[in-house]
Protein backbone atom coordinates (compact mmCIF):
# COMPACT_ATOMS: atom_id res chain seq x y z
CA UNK A 1 0.00 0.00 0.00
CA UNK A 2 1.44 3.40 -0.95
CA UNK A 3 2.12 5.80 1.89
CA UNK A 4 -0.52 8.43 2.66
CA UNK A 5 0.33 11.89 1.40
CA UNK A 6 0.66 14.71 3.94
CA UNK A 7 -2.39 16.95 4.45
CA UNK A 8 -2.65 19.78 1.91
CA UNK A 9 -0.80 17.93 -0.85
CA UNK A 10 -2.12 15.97 -3.80
CA UNK A 11 -2.08 12.18 -3.53
CA UNK A 12 0.24 10.31 -5.89
CA UNK A 13 -1.15 9.48 -9.33
CA UNK A 14 -2.38 5.90 -9.67
CA UNK A 15 -0.32 3.49 -11.65
CA UNK A 16 -1.77 1.83 -14.72
CA UNK A 17 -3.15 -1.54 -13.80
CA UNK A 18 -4.25 -4.30 -16.12
CA UNK A 19 -8.02 -4.85 -16.56
CA UNK A 20 -9.58 -6.80 -13.71
CA UNK A 21 -6.63 -6.21 -11.38
CA UNK A 22 -7.36 -4.43 -8.10
CA UNK A 23 -6.67 -0.71 -8.20
CA UNK A 24 -4.60 1.06 -5.60
CA UNK A 25 -6.45 2.79 -2.77
CA UNK A 26 -7.47 6.41 -3.31
CA UNK A 27 -8.14 6.19 -7.07
CA UNK A 28 -11.81 7.13 -6.57
CA UNK A 29 -13.21 4.14 -8.45
CA UNK A 30 -14.34 0.83 -7.15
CA UNK A 31 -13.17 -2.15 -9.13
CA UNK A 32 -15.79 -4.19 -10.91
CA UNK A 33 -16.55 -7.55 -9.39
CA UNK A 34 -15.09 -10.44 -11.36
CA UNK A 35 -17.45 -11.43 -14.18
CA UNK A 36 -19.30 -8.08 -14.08
CA UNK A 37 -19.31 -6.02 -17.22
CA UNK A 38 -20.53 -2.48 -17.74
CA UNK A 39 -23.89 -2.37 -19.50
CA UNK A 40 -23.63 -0.38 -22.68
CA UNK A 41 -25.18 -0.46 -26.08
CA UNK A 42 -22.95 -2.05 -28.72
CA UNK A 43 -22.33 1.39 -30.21
CA UNK A 44 -21.22 2.71 -26.81
CA UNK A 45 -24.16 5.13 -26.49
CA UNK A 46 -27.02 5.10 -23.95
CA UNK A 47 -29.73 4.47 -26.55
CA UNK A 48 -31.80 7.59 -25.65
CA UNK A 49 -33.26 6.48 -22.31
CA UNK A 50 -32.43 9.81 -20.69
CA UNK A 51 -34.04 11.69 -23.57
CA UNK A 52 -37.34 9.81 -23.16
CA UNK A 53 -37.23 10.37 -19.40
CA UNK A 54 -36.58 14.09 -19.88
CA UNK A 55 -39.49 14.42 -22.32
CA UNK A 56 -41.90 12.66 -19.96
CA UNK A 57 -40.75 14.69 -16.95
CA UNK A 58 -40.94 18.02 -18.80
CA UNK A 59 -44.46 17.18 -19.99
CA UNK A 60 -45.48 16.34 -16.44
CA UNK A 61 -43.94 19.59 -15.10
CA UNK A 62 -45.69 21.69 -17.75
CA UNK A 63 -49.04 20.04 -16.95
CA UNK A 64 -48.47 20.64 -13.23
CA UNK A 65 -47.70 24.29 -13.94
CA UNK A 66 -50.87 24.41 -16.03
CA UNK A 67 -52.92 23.07 -13.15
CA UNK A 68 -51.49 25.72 -10.85
CA UNK A 69 -51.82 28.67 -13.23
CA UNK A 70 -55.10 27.76 -14.90
CA UNK A 71 -56.57 26.52 -11.62
CA UNK A 72 -55.77 29.87 -10.03
CA UNK A 73 -57.30 31.74 -12.95
CA UNK A 74 -60.43 29.59 -12.66
CA UNK A 75 -60.74 30.32 -8.94
CA UNK A 76 -60.27 34.04 -9.63
CA UNK A 77 -62.99 33.89 -12.32
CA UNK A 78 -65.31 32.19 -9.82
CA UNK A 79 -64.71 34.94 -7.26
CA UNK A 80 -65.23 37.62 -9.93
CA UNK A 81 -68.52 35.99 -10.99
CA UNK A 82 -69.69 35.89 -7.37
CA UNK A 83 -68.78 39.56 -6.85
CA UNK A 84 -70.60 40.60 -10.01
CA UNK A 85 -73.68 38.56 -9.06
CA UNK A 86 -73.76 40.12 -5.58
CA UNK A 87 -73.45 43.63 -6.99
CA UNK A 88 -76.22 43.00 -9.56
CA UNK A 89 -78.53 41.61 -6.87
CA UNK A 90 -77.87 44.64 -4.67
CA UNK A 91 -78.55 46.99 -7.58
CA UNK A 92 -81.90 45.28 -8.12
CA UNK A 93 -82.75 45.29 -4.40
CA UNK A 94 -82.66 49.08 -4.42
CA UNK A 95 -85.77 49.24 -6.62
CA UNK A 96 -88.17 49.81 -3.74
CA UNK A 97 -91.77 50.75 -4.48
CA UNK A 98 -91.65 54.28 -3.06
CA UNK A 99 -95.44 54.79 -3.07
CA UNK A 100 -95.94 51.79 -0.75
CA UNK A 101 -93.00 52.83 1.44
CA UNK A 102 -94.31 56.38 1.86
CA UNK A 103 -97.81 55.15 2.62
CA UNK A 104 -97.09 52.50 5.28
CA UNK A 105 -93.28 52.22 5.64
CA UNK A 106 -92.96 48.72 4.11
CA UNK A 107 -90.04 47.89 1.83
CA UNK A 108 -91.67 46.20 -1.14
CA UNK A 109 -89.76 45.71 -4.38
CA UNK A 110 -90.97 46.91 -7.73
CA UNK A 111 -90.17 43.61 -9.57
CA UNK A 112 -89.95 45.05 -13.08
CA UNK A 113 -87.67 47.87 -12.00
CA UNK A 114 -85.53 45.52 -9.88
CA UNK A 115 -84.90 43.20 -12.85
CA UNK A 116 -84.18 46.16 -15.13
CA UNK A 117 -81.73 47.72 -12.65
CA UNK A 118 -79.85 44.46 -12.09
CA UNK A 119 -79.65 43.76 -15.84
CA UNK A 120 -78.47 47.32 -16.45
CA UNK A 121 -75.69 46.78 -13.92
CA UNK A 122 -74.61 43.53 -15.60
CA UNK A 123 -74.68 45.17 -19.03
CA UNK A 124 -72.66 48.10 -17.71
CA UNK A 125 -69.80 45.86 -16.59
CA UNK A 126 -70.06 43.57 -19.61
CA UNK A 127 -71.13 40.48 -17.67
CA UNK A 128 -73.43 37.72 -18.87
CA UNK A 129 -76.12 36.61 -16.47
CA UNK A 130 -79.74 36.23 -15.51
CA UNK A 131 -81.87 38.06 -12.97
CA UNK A 132 -85.13 37.10 -11.30
CA UNK A 133 -87.30 38.52 -8.53
CA UNK A 134 -89.31 36.31 -6.20
CA UNK A 135 -91.28 38.17 -3.59
CA UNK A 136 -88.84 40.63 -2.06
CA UNK A 137 -85.70 38.74 -3.11
CA UNK A 138 -83.56 39.57 -6.14
CA UNK A 139 -81.51 36.65 -7.47
CA UNK A 140 -78.69 37.22 -9.95
CA UNK A 141 -76.64 34.51 -11.65
CA UNK A 142 -73.45 35.39 -13.53
CA UNK A 143 -71.62 33.12 -15.97
CA UNK A 144 -67.95 33.61 -16.91
CA UNK A 145 -66.00 31.52 -19.40
CA UNK A 146 -62.33 31.42 -18.39
CA UNK A 147 -59.93 30.50 -21.22
CA UNK A 148 -57.02 28.24 -20.26
CA UNK A 149 -53.47 29.51 -20.70
CA UNK A 150 -51.37 26.33 -20.45
CA UNK A 151 -53.91 23.51 -20.34
CA UNK A 152 -55.13 24.71 -23.74
CA UNK A 153 -52.19 22.74 -25.18
CA UNK A 154 -53.58 19.59 -23.50
CA UNK A 155 -57.00 20.09 -25.12
CA UNK A 156 -58.82 21.95 -22.31
CA UNK A 157 -59.83 25.17 -24.03
CA UNK A 158 -61.94 26.92 -21.36
CA UNK A 159 -63.88 26.41 -18.15
CA UNK A 160 -67.26 28.00 -17.50
CA UNK A 161 -67.98 29.14 -13.95
CA UNK A 162 -71.32 30.24 -12.48
CA UNK A 163 -72.14 32.18 -9.35
CA UNK A 164 -75.51 33.07 -7.84
CA UNK A 165 -76.27 35.73 -5.25
CA UNK A 166 -79.42 37.11 -3.64
CA UNK A 167 -80.30 40.41 -2.03
CA UNK A 168 -83.32 41.86 -0.25
CA UNK A 169 -84.09 45.51 0.44
CA UNK A 170 -83.16 46.64 3.92
CA UNK A 171 -83.85 49.84 5.80
CA UNK A 172 -80.92 51.65 7.36
CA UNK A 173 -77.98 49.89 8.94
CA UNK A 174 -78.52 46.35 10.12
CA UNK A 175 -77.23 46.35 13.70
CA UNK A 176 -76.69 42.56 13.64
CA UNK A 177 -73.93 43.01 11.04
CA UNK A 178 -71.95 45.62 12.95
CA UNK A 179 -69.44 44.48 15.59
Amino acid sequence: MPPASPPGTNPPKPVNTPPGAPRPAGTGRKPLSPGTEARRCPSGRDGGQITAFAVVMMTALILAAGLVLDGGLTLAARERALDEAQQAARAGAQAVNLAVYRQDGQLILNPGQAVADARAYLAGIGAAGTVSVTGNTVTATVTITQPMQILDAAGLRAITVHATATAVPDLGINAAVLP
